[in-house]
């Protein structure tokens, strides 16, 4: 049976004006701009986008983008690039741009946040190929949770430990936790066009679980994360 392709828009988040670690969309990264990581996953995807489109306020980001090959057909609003404006109006501005430029509408819309180096081309690819196989509005990546929700601990206002739920936890072991629990870890947002642009949602009514491994999930805010991905990278690069 055959597939009818799917019109796809990708769309990198770049903003200049990172406050916890300065310049991090572009700070070197084993060897190359964090920025750069991404635009290779998705340059390398064996699934056809219809466009790789980068959204930055940031004419240092913006030039970068295009000496790797992306798009980068408007420079972000300022309303869209302050401290306090979402993803989604983000994600949604460079939609309307991409539809109204090209007279076309999408059929599902990519997210990919540079935050996220270690997501590959594969995860991409597979992430993708959940659309065809399940009836969904979304998919979105996940990984394991370090710690299960049920161990979580709250301080109250005399500063003494509390649980947080119930606490037969206290008692439990933490490989006995069910069901197992997963947090999203910014990869990959891949959302029907309609649900973004009319539901105002990157998950809909049904999101479906793309699953990654923690070693590819780290999701860069502080320096430390950046560390981390530093180190997690070098040992993949030592394997091969």
């Amino acid at each position: 049976m055959s597939i009818t392709p799917l019109r796809i828009l990708a769309i990198i988040t770049a903003r200049g004006g990172s406050k916890r670690l300065m310049g991090k969309n572009i700070r070197p990264l084993a060897g190359k701009p964090l920025l750069t990581w991404t635009i290779d996953a998705a340059h390398a995807c064996n699934v056809l986008l219809h466009s790789v489109v980068l959204s930055t306020d940031d004419e240092a980001i913006a030039a970068h983008g295009r000496a790797c090959g992306v798009q980068v057909p408007f420079m972000r609003p300022v309303e869209l690039a302050s401290d306090t404006a979402g993803s989604l109006e983000v994600v949604q501005h460079a939609t309307r741009f991409i539809e109204q430029r090209n007279g076309v509408a999408m059929d599902w819309i990519l997210l990919l946040q540079p935050t996220s180096p270690l997501r590959t081309a594969q995860d991409i690819d597979a992430a993708i190929a959940l659309v065809h196989q399940n009836d969904c509005d979304s998919v979105v990546s996940v990984t394991p949770m370090p710690v299960h929700p049920v161990f979580a601990k709250r301080v109250d206002a005399a500063g003494l430990v509390q649980p947080f739920g119930d606490a037969v936890a206290e008692t439990m072991r933490r490989q006995d936790a069910t069901p197992p629990a997963y947090i999203h870890n910014g990869a990959i947002y891949l959302t029907r066009r309609d649900t973004l642009m009319q539901a105002n949602s990157f998950y809909g009514a049904r999101s479906r679980a793309y699953l990654m491994p923690p070693e590819r999930s780290v999701d860069i805010d502080t320096a430390l994360d950046f560390n981390l991905a530093e180190l997690l990278l070098a040992d993949l690069n030592s394997k091969r």
